[in-house]
């Protein structure tokens, strides 16, 4: 039988290439190298030159050191403060009693001493107390936090005191004998409740591990608390001035004692005083400077640590990034070797040269001078090259181009290609430098930078 089917085949049009596909194509290849090239390429980016200044402050960590006297008990029994922690005591004021039997502490913690109230300018203290805790905390030293407890119980327990101490005379009186004894301050100072072994230190004592907080052990003198004889009871600072100690770089102490005194900020309140200056260099070579002040200690009697800040001058002038600073060579050649010729009457020098056959001439050579002395021009040296003989202008006199330098520079744009400019570096810290102003080699304020220096190469041009 015969196969009627009928087989059909797909039919598959001609491609027909237009001019119009050749032409989308070939901006289609041109879109995608671009693309390509804008990511491979490192791309120079401007920077606008403008006035500042570069703070040189310093923020430290210091040891205060005072004049401190740690006064021992010669009895045993329960100790009990009447002094306020932080104010002066005169002599002869009474400080802390003894109570032998305890029954001053009984006393205390029964009702019968009655209810006891803060004034308002008790409770304005420990709200004082509190707000500075709160403020200067950090998570990094949490063991300020039990400072901070026992120094808020302490004030407490002293403040609630004054108003039993008029029940003393009759506990006295009750038991027939006197069994509760008063103390009173010897000399006048400042009252402290605690003692950490640093009463006695000195600069001349000073190591980088007594910086370490870790390792510090500050022992509070708790109210109500039973003692022994020879205990210590507290502490009295007898001398308005005080020492802060911090430790520096041998160069930084070296230029803080060049100035004598130092503007300090304490960061606990704010506020500044002038500390006088002295220098200390132990045996492992750890420097360390003494600021000596001759007020606020009883401002910060209870600290032992104490964060400063340093305020030393400012720096002004232009202020440039770092990043946009490189260093380039130059040839250094006399001054009477440079001359003005061209059509353009620019600085230049001119090149000794010879002829077809063989025969000395001179050649007017334009270059840019980068920086001066009182002798010498820094030369481009993309016009020059070691060997090279200048000859002095209406003389015969030759120099050999040999003798090099470097210059601490930028690149400047503002003429669309990477021009080299020299710059003073006035001060400088991570991020960013203050140049001098005005020079006749180097920037202007608003000029633009190169802001990365390695991106560009001297002289290339720089699209937009």
């Amino acid at each position: 039988m015969a196969d009627n089917r009928i087989k059909i085949t797909k039919y598959r049009r001609p491609l027909n290439i237009n001019i119009g596909m050749v032409i989308f194509a070939a901006i289609f290849v041109y879109v995608v190298i671009c693309v390509f090239t804008y990511f491979r390429t490192e791309h120079v980016v401007g920077y606008s030159v403008k006035e500042g200044s570069l703070s040189s402050n310093s923020i430290y960590k210091g040891i205060a050191l005072r004049k401190e006297e740690v006064v021992t008990s010669n009895d045993a029994g329960y100790i009990n403060y009447f002094a306020r922690e932080g104010e002066r005591a005169a002599a002869g004021n009474l400080i802390y009693t003894i109570d032998e039997t305890g029954r001053l502490s009984d006393y205390i913690n029964s009702n019968e001493s009655g209810e006891n109230t803060l004034s308002d300018s008790d409770l304005a203290e420990l709200k004082t107390e509190i707000t500075a805790f709160t403020n200067r905390f950090d998570k990094a030293e949490f063991f300020d936090v039990y400072n901070f407890k026992y120094n808020v119980e302490g004030t407490v327990l002293k403040l609630a005191n004054y108003n039993i101490l008029e029940n003393v005379d009759a506990l006295n009186n009750t038991s027939g004998s006197s069994l509760i004894n008063y103390r009173y301050a010897a000399k006048s100072g400042i009252v402290t409740y605690s003692v950490d072994g640093y009463e006695d230190l000195r600069l001349e004592d000073m190591t980088k591990e007594l910086f370490d907080q870790k390792d510090y052990d500050k022992k509070h003198l708790v109210n109500n608390e039973l003692i022994a004889g020879g205990d210590p009871v507290y502490k009295l600072s007898t001398d308005e001035d005080w020492s802060i100690v911090i430790q520096v770089e041998k160069e930084l102490a070296e230029q803080l004692v060049e100035k004598e005194y130092v503007e300090v900020k304490f960061l606990k309140n704010q506020y500044t005083s002038w500390g006088a200056v002295e220098e200390y260099t132990n045996e492992a070579g750890d420097t360390f400077v003494s600021l000596t002040f001759t007020n606020s200690m009883i401002t910060f009697c209870m600290d032992r640590f104490i964060d400063i800040e340093l305020l030393l001058e400012d720096e002004s002038g232009l202020k440039i990034p770092n990043t946009a600073i490189v260093e380039r060579e130059f040839f250094i050649v006399p001054k009477e070797y440079v001359t003005k010729g061209g059509n353009s009457g620019k600085d230049g020098v001119l090149l000794e040269t010879y002829n077809e056959n063989g025969d000395a001439t001179t050649e007017f050579v334009e270059t840019t001078i980068y920086e001066a002395t009182e002798t010498e021009y820094y030369l481009d040296d993309t016009v020059l090259r070691a060997g090279n003989y200048l000859v002095k202008p209406e003389s015969t006199e030759k120099h050999a181009v040999s003798k090099t330098g470097s210059l601490i520079g930028v690149y400047n744009i503002n003429k669309g290609y990477a021009d080299f400019k020299q710059v003073t570096i006035l001060y400088q810290n991570d991020e960013y430098s203050i140049v001098k102003s005005n020079t006749v080699y180097g920037l202007n304020v608003y000029d633009f930078i190169v802001l990365d220096a390695s991106t560009v190469n001297e002289n290339e041009f720089i699209y937009e």
